[in-house]
C-alpha cells in the first residue's frame, strides 16, 4: 500500500526537478532538494563504485567507447515509489528507440543510498535488462562505494536529502545525458521521457561522431527549450539552411513521422 509520505515525496520529486527550491514554498525537509543544472561540467570518471558483479570499478572504462554517449540515472534500490517510476519510464523510452543500449549508447544507474549492496544492484540490473526486451549489455547498475555517489551527484547538480524520520530520500526525477567523455550535455526531467527528446539528446551528446544521420538533420531543426523542457521546432535554422535543403529536411521529418504513425496504427490493430 502506497503511503501518504510516498505520494508526497513523489510530488516533491517531480516539482523539485526544476532546480533550486524556495524555502517559503516547500516543506523544510525538502529545502535544498532538486537539480542545479551544470551543463558542460566534466564528471570525475575516476570515482569508484561497486558493480553488480561485486567488484569495485571506476566509471572510466564505461566511457569513450566508440563515441557512445551515456545516460546517467541516480536512484536507490529500496525506493518505495519515485525511483521505480523514473527507471520504468526510462526503460520504456529506451525500448521505443531504434538505437540499442550497448550499441549506440550506454546507461549507468547509481544508487545514492550507501546501504544498497551489490546484490541489490544485480537484482535491479537483471530485472530491467529483462524488462528492456532487447539483447543489451550496456545498462549497468552500481552501488555506492566510499561516499562516491554523493560526490558524483554533487558534481552533476543532483541534490537529494535523507529524511531519518520517514527513512526515505527526497530527490528529483531526471535522467542526465553525458558525452562519451563524461561531460554533462542535457537533463531530461520527469518520470516519462519522449523517445524523440531522448534520441535528440543522445545525438547532441555524440556530436564527435562522423557522418550525417537522420537524427543530426532532426537536431538541426529542433533545439532544446529550457522552459518547455523539451526539444521544439526551430524554424530559424530551417530557413537559414536554404530553400532546397529546408524542403529536403522537412520532407524527411514528415516522412519519418508518417511512417511512425502508420507503424503505431498497425500495432494497435
Amino acid at each position: 500500500m502506497i503511503s501518504k509520505i510516498s505520494v508526497a515525496l513523489l510530488f516533491a520529486g517531480l516539482v523539485l526537478a526544476s532546480g533550486p527550491t524556495d524555502p517559503s514554498v516547500v516543506p523544510q525537509e525538502l529545502v535544498g532538494v532538486g537539480i542545479d543544472e551544470k551543463l558542460g561540467t566534466q564528471l570525475d570518471l575516476d570515482l569508484t563504485f561497486m558493480g553488480a558483479d561485486g567488484h569495485n570499478t571506476s566509471l572510466r572504462p564505461f566511457f569513450s567507447k566508440q563515441g557512445r554517449p551515456v545516460v546517467l540515472v541516480f536512484a536507490y534500490y529500496t525506493c518505495p515509489m519515485l525511483c521505480s517510476m523514473v527507471l520504468n519510464g526510462a526503460s520504456q523510452s529506451f525500448r521505443e528507440l531504434s538505437w540499442t543500449i550497448g550499441n549506440e549508447f550506454d546507461v549507468i544507474t547509481i544508487s545514492i543510498d550507501p546501504r544498497d549492496d551489490w546484490q541489490l544492484a544485480l537484482k535491479k540490473q537483471q530485472s530491467y535488462l529483462t524488462n528492456y526486451e532487447k539483447s543489451a549489455t550496456g545498462w549497468r547498475f552500481f552501488s555506492d562505494y566510499a561516499g562516491h555517489a554523493k560526490m558524483l551527484a554533487d558534481q552533476a547538480g543532483f541534490k537529494y536529502k535523507w529524511d531519518g524520520t520517514k527513512e526515505q530520500y527526497a530527490h528529483a526525477a531526471a535522467m542526465i545525458v553525458l558525452t562519451p567523455e563524461g561531460v554533462i550535455s542535457r537533463y531530461l526531467y520527469g518520470v516519462r521521457y519522449k523517445s524523440r527528446d531522448l534520441k535528440l539528446a543522445l545525438t547532441e551528446a555524440s556530436q564527435s561522431r562522423t557522418g550525417i544521420s537522420f537524427e543530426k538533420l532532426l537536431l538541426y531543426c529542433f533545439h532544446y527549450d529550457p522552459n518547455a523542457r523539451s526539444y521544439v521546432f526551430f524554424a530559424t535554422n530551417l530557413m537559414r539552411g536554404g530553400g532546397a535543403l529546408g524542403v529536403v529536411i522537412l520532407g524527411l521529418i514528415l516522412w519519418r513521422l508518417f511512417k511512425s504513425e502508420n507503424e503505431k496504427l498497425r500495432m494497435a490493430q
